[in-house]
């Protein structure tokens, strides 16, 4: 197969780059395959190119619907026959998408994992000529990855569905845990991995100290020419800091998940646009987003992993060029760190007694409830209980896990509704509105399995069917919802609560290792991963980062902050000041300590000796033999 000939046809390139061809010619040749790429490594040729080298339709499973449309746009462009499907198409597109890949009118597929479990897919999917199946994010599958989606778990029941077709898996963050686990999911038949080296030649990892986040920000942003990302924990951080950005005479815009649909692309295309250079946001900017001129992302606030640190960070220089990833840090981090342990993992009997308390709230008795649908306004229910947000959302999640109610937190913003009467029960009503009558038409022409499930709808589609307006169909399908015909969940962005079984009483609730013990352990190495790549100023920052993912063997980078102080020998002020005033703490009740003591302070062994010797050369500690104290009063 010459997959170099269809690179430079459909591409543009002259050859592969790295392990794409090692990871083509093992999925062309009907192997599993589990490919490591680092961001901006190429994966999509890793899959594209294959898909048009074989007959049939390549299915690539990947959770984001922006990037979705941004590839298939990209590839249609390229005169390549790409469709995707998710949750925001009608019944009627969604239908017609998989008709065309059935007979043969598509060569790439792009899903997202929520859909893999309905029915019309899975009917339609046997029908289907599938090449391969592609699975992105591939870490997502595992529980032990750091973006542990329940939704890819059902790329094993299309599996079992077609055994022979083989699985590319890829992903850009697997520690080796991980990458077993990863196989193990997607039932490899045998393990192969390949590979690329994380390291990232051009790409400086930078920790600074400071306790003025903000100051050193502007500086750093006035130091260093060219595009930005700059990560913060908070919605209300994005709105805060690129403010401060502005009045600064920074140009910068914010991004957050809660922002209208417009908002988000308006404010994502200035910033790709170079309108401003700085876009501040969340951690749900950036999967996807192709601009590969970016020289700095900055993180103002601590990520709670190596690997969402690394992915995030990974977004800068991915056109090759030199660029910078700047983790500001303080003493305050490492507190936040440690509490963010105990906020995703409440106690047990905390976690029993929300689910009790949510039993009140929707009036739900013991042993009933199975598959009731509720809105969850989560301030309402804080108030009413007096719980604070941040305990019961970890709670809930802890409780998804576990298995007893299903807790969307982001649902798609479509309306969806379930008939509650059957077939013949709806055609023998005789009360009802002219208008009514018409929605109810409407549904049942453009929409299947109303009577069985809930279904997305698009109102604007019912409006267009019966002749109504918008108001006029929203009104309708409330009043039928309050008549009990239907159960109509209107557009929203407001969190639901599933109950996948009946309500359990208190003293029956079990809670799981796997859904806590476990997990729990796995969240506090993580936690304790990311503080202690803050805080050990003696290996080089890139090959702290190779090694958690598991290159052990790797040069010193020569250009992170650790490497340009080893090579100066000094230690800079900004890490000096905070060890000098660590030991002045340490020292503070006045008596006489053993310099040995110093280690507990676990300040690394660099700037303990350079704070130690300004210490005592300006005479503000004394060192008598081996101990040392403050001078009397």
């Amino acid at each position: 197969m010459d997959y170099k000939a269809i690179l430079h046809k459909h591409f543009g390139y002259d050859d592969f780059r790295g392990i794409q061809r090692e990871i083509i010619e093992s999925i062309g040749s009907g192997h599993d395959t589990l490919g490591l790429m680092p961001t901006g490594g190429g994966k999509s040729i890793t899959f594209q190119v294959p898909a048009l080298a074989q007959k049939g339709t390549c299915i690539v499973v990947t959770p984001l619907i922006a990037l979705m449309k941004d590839q298939v746009a990209h590839l249609r462009r390229r005169g390549i026959k790409a469709a995707a499907i998710h949750s925001g198409m009608t019944r009627n597109e969604i239908v017609t998408t998989l008709d065309n890949a059935i007979l043969g009118g598509t060569k790439l597929l792009y899903v997202a994992p929520e859909r893999l479990a309905s029915e019309i897919f899975q009917i339609k999917f046997r029908r289907m000529d599938v090449s391969f199946i592609t699975v992105d994010e591939a870490h997502c599958i595992s529980q032990w990855g750091y973006d542990f989606r329940p939704a890819y778990l059902h790329i094993a029941d299309i599996r079992r569905i077609k055994p022979d077709v083989p699985v590319l898996a890829l992903t850009a963050t697997a520690t080796p845990e991980v990458i077993v686990d990863i196989q193990q999911k997607l039932q490899f038949q045998q393990q192969c991995v390949f590979r690329m080296s994380f390291k990232r030649d051009n790409l400086a990892y930078v920790v600074r100290r400071t306790q003025d986040k903000e100051a050193e920000l502007v500086h750093i942003l006035n130091s260093v020419p060219g595009t930005a990302v700059v990560y913060v924990r908070s919605r209300r951080r994005t709105v805060d800091i690129s403010r401060m950005l502005n009045q600064a005479g920074i140009s910068a815009t914010h991004y957050h998940a809660g922002l209208e649909h417009a908002t988000k692309d308006k404010h994502q295309q200035q910033w790709q646009n170079d309108d401003v250079r700085v876009i501040v946001a969340t951690n749900a900017f950036g999967m996807g987003i192709d601009k590969p001129d970016v020289r700095l992302v900055i993180h103002i606030d601590c990520p709670d992993s190596i690997e969402a640190y690394f992915q995030e960070a990974g977004r800068a220089g991915r056109d090759g060029k030199k660029a910078y990833a700047v983790l500001l840090y303080n003493s305050s981090d490492r507190r936040k760190l440690t509490k963010r342990i105990a906020d995703t993992f409440p106690e047990k009997d905390y976690i029993k007694k929300v689910y009790e308390d949510l039993a009140f709230f929707y009036q739900i008795g013991a042993e009933s409830g199975a598959g009731s649908i509720h809105a969850f306004d989560i301030d309402k229910f804080c108030r009413t209980f007096r719980h604070f947000p941040i305990h019961v959302d970890a709670a809930l999640h802890i409780l998804q896990r576990a298995g007893y109610i299903e807790y969307e937190t982001e649902p798609d913003a479509a309306a969806r509704l379930h008939f509650l009467l059957n077939r013949n029960e709806l055609y023998q009503l005789n009360d009802l509105s002219s208008n009514e009558d018409r929605v109810i038409t409407a549904l049942l022409r453009n929409y299947g399995g109303l009577f069985a499930d809930y279904v997305y709808i698009d109102e604007s589609l019912i409006a267009n069917s019966s002749g109504l307006t918008h108001e006029q169909t929203y009104l309708s399908l409330k009043s039928l919802s309050n008549k009990h015909i239907l159960h109509f969940i209107p557009q929203t962005k407001t969190p639901y609560i599933t109950y996948l079984r009946p309500r359990a009483i208190t003293e029956n609730i079990v809670i799981p290792p796997e859904a806590y013990e476990q997990r729990k352990e796995q969240f506090e190495r993580r936690i304790n991963a990311i503080i202690n790549y803050a805080e050990n100023d003696d290996m080089c920052r890139s090959r702290q980062l190779l090694r958690y993912f598991g290159e052990e063997r790797s040069d010193e980078c020569n250009q992170c902050d650790v490497c340009l102080e080893h090579s100066t020998d000094q230690v800079s002020e900004d890490r000096l000041a905070p060890a000098r005033q660590r030991i002045l703490d340490f020292l503070s009740d006045h008596k006489p300590h053993h310099v040995t003591e110093l280690r507990q302070l676990t300040i690394p062994t660099r700037q303990l000796d350079a704070a130690l010797e300004y210490l005592i050369h300006e005479e503000i500690i004394i060192l008598d033999e081996s101990h040392i104290c403050l001078p009397a009063k």
